[in-house]
């Protein structure tokens, strides 16, 4: 292999270090106009009013946008093809407020000083209604209304997903033990560097151009045509540069907004967000409240689990439909569990809605599953790495609920070599001694998907083209969210072809010229694009294989392909450059190129297990991560360069995720307290501890050169690792996130 395993820096990474690329905040329009939101300052209310007139007589305005001068069309932001399904509660403008942050009406002008200006010069007036903040309110209102006919949607829950298998009563029944523990996780955000971003602007054909940061330019251009009430035929989307989104680009936020601007006014329109704004007005991960009950023998098998989930989807139901299936999936494919109940609840609040971010469901039933599996092996005076190895699945093992195979899993390598390379029994048998400052030790084991199938269209389209340069253009909706996805795809695709990487050129992302796509979501670009690319380039290669067999009057079987030329055993030292090869077909009136599209067959799980060292100071309730160790079973790492940089950086997310990390909803008014980055805090360079990584590659049969994904789970077990290895030192059941020092505080004062 000369490519594959090969730690290739970005390809991109030269033009984003000296600011020669062009992120949509960069681009130069003529005639761009620009506009600023005013958004709700109250959590539930019915717009009676709202006065217009002032901001209107300042010149530069060219118009302002409320619920009365738009679509009501209602559609639902996270959809992802034409005719989906998805409860639609959403509009560009409603005249029914339901977060603090929701849009009430737009200024567009001249210049974003004026736009700014005359934002603060619209007043509104509102008929407040009850509001509720917390999903255990949204639920017991449920409960007390069962029955009922006149019940409002805060009032029932968005969608509810229920599995069982085996005779779990029976296996409760008969347990030794049962541990059962109430975990919550937080509201948090993504942070990405750029902020949210869209550019819209009337084409001569009479349709619109979208240009966005986002993760799918189909749903953009779904999404924008139903809140718009237009066919989508009447836009086209293109893709700009992402400057990171973490699913927080998901889903089109400002789009179908910056879309109808431009076609009413005739002009070029952008919206840019400030940092507050991200915060308050777009999405967040849902807060989530977990009961879980485990069950197990005097050997430490498990018989069975319970697990009741509340999540909070907040103001709008967007990809809250899907939390409670996409939970439940991950809980069936990490541990060998007989007996099972599961019960997932979307309730609305009236707080920012909730969608997309790193994992999907996974970080939040990983944390509470792993922290209920250490307080059960803490009540069984079990060591926690040999209470898992007791109860992980095994490769090939199949997924109960879906009745797919979860693959080639390694899950039991990533456990056995990290906690020998960690030195687990040396830490965990000395941790938890000291006076004010106490050490512990703490791990967890995580899954996650590769990939939608068997869902809907999951499936992409790749098309490549050999030029008379010898370059390859490479056409597919491929979204880099700012990790190195397109940099793995070259190596795939140079692997095979058996050039450069740097000679693979990217087409733009746009729906003009692109083959429908799920876009970037659910782990599926290395996986499912990646096999794609490999496939389409095996296609090319026989084409240029052929060609040059009739230039070079050779059979193909005796041609080889290196370094950009083919050559053959029939005249020693003949060859052809690929890019003669392609001026040769050109001049016959032929072009080299091939158009693919690969169906997913399966859906394996990638595997992880991370093992932490922390201190605690039970003074002061501060956490310092002494030590972290990550092993991931990816199948095989197409850039390991690139894969550490995304464990590296899930881990930060993690880390945060246990410790800092909540916008912090006050339950009084439904303002978000940490709503700018001097209140929310991330993990800093200083607070990361020393990382290492340990790569399990042993190959996954239906993955391009045997790969997997790494990105989305790379940041799912490094919460309730921390979180067990802050319980193991104070030998507390600290279940709530994150973890602040008012919190480990108080646990440590109870006697």
């Amino acid at each position: 292999m000369k490519h594959i395993a090969n730690p290739l820096p970005i390809l991109d990474g030269h033009e984003k270090a000296s600011g020669q690329l062009a992120f949509a905040a960069d681009m130069k329009i003529a005639g761009l106009l620009h506009t600023k939101l005013v958004f709700s300052t109250v959590a539930h209310a019915r717009i009676k009013e709202i006065s217009i007139e002032k901001a209107l007589g300042i010149p530069g305005v060219a118009g302002i946008f409320h619920h009365g001068n738009t679509p009501d069309n209602t559609y639902n932001s996270t959809i992802w093809f034409e005719d989906q399904e998805a409860p639609q509660d959403e509009q560009m403008f409603p005249r029914t407020v339901r977060h603090v942050g929701d849009r009430v009406a737009a200024v567009v002008a001249q210049t974003q000083e004026i736009a700014d200006h005359a934002a603060g010069l619209i007043t509104v007036e509102y008929e407040v209604l009850p509001a509720v903040f917390d999903v255990v309110s949204t639920e017991k209102t449920c409960m007390e209304n069962a029955g009922s006919d006149e019940v409002s949607i805060f009032e029932k829950p968005v969608l509810e997903a229920t599995f069982d298998y085996g005779n779990y009563r029976a296996a409760f029944d008969n347990a030794e033990l049962i541990v059962e523990d109430r975990i919550t996780t937080p509201k948090t955000h993504h942070c990405a560097i750029e902020n949210h971003i869209c550019i819209a602007m009337p084409q001569d054909d009479g349709r619109i151009l979208i240009m966005s940061p986002c993760q799918s330019i189909f749903a953009v251009k779904f999404v924008a045509a139903k809140a718009m009430g237009v066919p989508a035929s009447s836009l086209r989307v293109v893709k700009t540069p992402i400057g990171g989104s973490f699913g927080g680009k998901a889903e089109p936020v400002l789009d179908p907004l910056c879309a109808y601007f431009a076609k009413t006014l005739g002009q070029p329109v952008s919206i840019c967000f400030n940092r507050n704004e991200v915060f308050t007005a777009t999405r967040t991960r849902s807060k989530a409240i977990g009961h879980i009950k485990t069950a197990v023998d005097q050997l430490g098998r498990i018989l069975a689990r319970d697990s009741d989930i509340l999540i909070d989807v907040g103001a709008y139901c967007t990809g809250g439909i899907f939390l409670p299936d996409s939970m439940a999936q991950r809980l069936c494919r990490l541990y060998d569990i007989k007996n099972q109940r599961y019960r997932g609840r979307s309730f609305y609040t009236n707080t920012p809605p909730a969608g997309a971010y790193r994992g999907y469901g996974s970080p939040q039933i990983h944390a509470m599953s792993e922290i209920n599996l250490d307080h059960t092996a803490r009540r069984l005076r079990m060591d926690p790495v040999e209470f898992r190895m007791k109860n992980l699945i095994h490769p090939n093992s199949v997924d109960p609920v879906m009745g797919l195979e979860v693959g080639n899993s390694r899950i039991r390598d990533c456990v056995e070599q990290g906690s020998s390379h960690f030195n687990w029994r040396r830490r965990w048998s000395a941790s938890g001694k000291g006076n004010r400052f106490r050490r512990g030790v703490g791990m967890a084991c995580a899954t996650h998907i590769n990939g939608c199938f068997p869902g809907f269209h999951e499936a992409t389209t790749v098309t490549l083209l050999l030029r008379e340069d010898g370059c390859i253009d490479l056409t597919c909706a491929l979204h880099d969210l700012g990790c190195g996805s397109n940099t793995v795809i070259a190596q795939i695709v140079a692997e095979v072809l058996d050039i450069l990487p740097g000679q693979i050129e990217f087409s733009e992302v746009d729906t003009d010229i692109c083959d429908y796509d799920l876009g970037t979501r659910a782990s599926r670009m290395t996986y499912i694009a990646g096999e794609a690319a490999r496939r389409t380039a095996m296609g090319l290669k026989e084409q240029i294989l052929l060609a040059a067999s009739l230039m070079l009057n050779c059979a193909v079987g005796n041609l080889v392909m290196e370094e950009g030329k083919v050559s053959g055993n029939c005249e020693p030292g003949r060859c052809v450059s690929l890019g003669d090869l392609a001026l040769h077909e050109s001049v016959r009136g032929k072009l080299l190129t091939t158009t693919q599209t690969y169906r997913a067959t399966a859906n394996p799980g990638s595997y992880a297990a991370h093992f932490a060292e922390v201190e605690v100071d039970i003074l002061t309730g501060a956490v310092k991560v002494l030590d972290y160790l990550a092993v991931h079973d990816l199948g095989r790492a197409i850039n390991p360069q690139l894969v550490e940089s995304q464990i590296h950086g899930g881990i930060q997310m993690g880390l945060g995720y246990a410790l800092f990390e909540n916008v912090d909803i006050d339950p009084d008014s439904g303002c978000m307290n940490a709503d700018r980055f001097s209140r929310y805090h991330l993990v800093n360079a200083p607070e990361m501890p020393p990382v290492e990584i340990l790569l399990i590659e042993k190959g996954e049969p239906t993955g391009p050169y045997g790969a997997k994904a790494v990105g989305e789970i790379a940041t799912i077990p490094a919460a309730p690792a921390i979180v067990n290895a802050v319980n193991h030192a104070l030998d507390t059941n600290l279940t709530e996130l994150p973890l602040t020092p008012e919190r480990i505080v108080d646990a440590c004062r109870i006697p």
